[in-house]
C-alpha cells in the first residue's frame, strides 16, 4: 500500500473505501470484510445516512482485536447546512458519536455551498445561502477550531477549487490540508492536482470508476463510458488485470488516493490490490491522454434559479 504523508507525519492510505450509496444492513458486513480484507482508510460523511452501522462494525472490529483504532483513518464531512459557527461543532460531535470515536483523521467541508439550517437538499432559491451572507472563511474558522480543539487530527474541504483554497489560505492564515474532488481518468484535474501537490495538500478522489449507480437524476444522456474505453481495456489486458484495477492503478500512480466503493467482497479485494499495481510510463501517458474534462457529478443541482451559485463560480472555471 502506498500512503500520503501530512505535515505532522500522518499517512492516509492511497486506496480507501468510499461509502456514499452503501445501504444501511449491508454496510456493517461490508466494513467487517473490509477490514478483515486489510482496508485501513474508510471515507464516510454525515449526509450519507450510514455512520451509525459504520461506527458499529468499526467498534466491533476494535473490540475483537482485528485492528486497532490508531492504525485507522476515518475521514467525515460536515454538511451544508451547518456552515455556521455554532453550528459546526454538534454536526462534527454527531459523527463521532455515530461512529463511536473519540476523534476523525480527517474532517472536510463536504461542499462550498450554505443552506439554511434544517434544509438537507435544497427545493428553492430561498433554501440556500449566499456565500456573500456566510463566507466560506466563517466555516473554514470552525472548522480550525475543531482541530484545535483534538477533535480531529486533520482539517479539509471537498469540491473545492484552487481559488476557493487559496482564498481560505489568505483570509484567516491556514491551508487546508486535504482536497477531495471527481477524479477519474475522463477528468483528470490535472492543474488542480498539480496545485495540490506544490501546496503540500493531499488529494483525494472520488467517483473514480464513474459511479455507474449514481441517482438517476445526476446520470447524463449518452456520457462517456468509462468501462467501454479501448485504451483502458488494452491496458487491462496487458497487466492482466481488471478495467477497475487500471483506473484505480492510475490514479494511485499518479500520486493521488482514491476511494472506490463497493459492497461485493471480491471487488473489495480486486480494488484494495490495485494499489500495488504499477503502470509503466507510457501506459500512464496512454491514460492521461484520456481527459475531457467531464464531469460525473456536475453539481447543477446546487446552481438553483433565483440563487446565486452557478456552475461557473462553483468550479471556477
Amino acid at each position: 500500500m502506498r500512503y500520503l504523508q501530512f505535515s505532522n507525519g500522518d499517512l492516509m492510505p492511497a486506496l480507501g473505501l468510499g461509502t456514499w450509496k452503501s445501504a444501511k444492513g449491508e454496510i456493517y458486513q461490508t466494513i467487517r470484510t473490509a477490514i478483515e480484507i486489510g482496508y485501513r482508510h474508510f471515507d464516510c460523511a454525515f449526509m450519507y445516512g450510514n455512520e451509525d452501522d459504520i461506527g458499529q462494525a468499526i467498534h466491533d472490529a476494535i473490540k475483537n482485536n482485528e485492528v486497532k483504532r490508531e492504525d485507522l483513518w476515518i475521514t467525515s464531512k460536515l454538511w451544508n447546512n451547518r456552515h455556521r459557527t455554532e453550528d459546526a461543532q454538534p454536526a462534527l460531535e454527531a459523527s463521532l458519536k455515530n461512529l463511536q470515536l473519540d476523534y476523525l483523521d480527517l474532517y472536510l467541508i463536504h461542499w462550498p455551498v450554505a443552506l439554511i439550517y434544517g434544509v438537507n437538499y435544497p427545493q428553492k432559491a430561498e433554501d440556500l445561502i449566499s456565500l456573500n451572507e456566510l463566507p466560506l472563511s466563517e466555516t473554514w474558522q470552525a472548522m480550525i477550531a475543531l482541530k484545535e480543539k483534538g477533535l480531529v487530527r486533520h482539517i479539509g474541504v471537498s469540491n473545492f477549487s484552487s481559488k476557493k483554497i487559496s482564498q481560505l489560505r489568505d483570509e484567516t492564515g491556514v491551508l487546508p490540508e486535504a482536497l477531495q474532488v471527481e477524479l477519474q481518468p475522463f477528468h483528470q484535474q490535472k492543474a488542480l492536482v498539480e496545485f495540490t501537490k506544490q501546496n503540500n495538500i493531499a488529494i483525494t478522489g472520488f467517483c473514480p470508476l464513474g459511479s455507474a449507480d449514481r441517482p438517476a437524476s445526476r446520470v447524463s444522456p449518452n456520457e462517456p463510458k468509462l468501462f467501454e474505453n479501448k485504451t483502458i481495456l488494452n491496458i487491462a489486458q496487458e497487466k492482466g488485470c481488471s478495467p477497475a484495477q487500471v483506473m484505480l492503478a492510475w490514479a494511485v500512480n499518479r500520486g493521488t488516493s482514491v476511494i472506490p466503493k463497493s459492497v461485493n467482497p471480491t471487488r473489495l479485494k480486486d480494488n484494495l490490490e490495485a494499489a500495488d499495481i504499477v503502470l509503466s510510463a507510457g501506459q500512464m501517458e496512454r491514460m492521461d491522454a484520456l481527459d475531457k474534462h467531464y464531469r460525473f457529478i456536475k453539481g447543477d443541482f446546487w446552481c438553483l434559479e433565483g440563487s446565486d451559485y452557478t456552475l461557473a463560480n462553483l468550479w471556477d472555471e
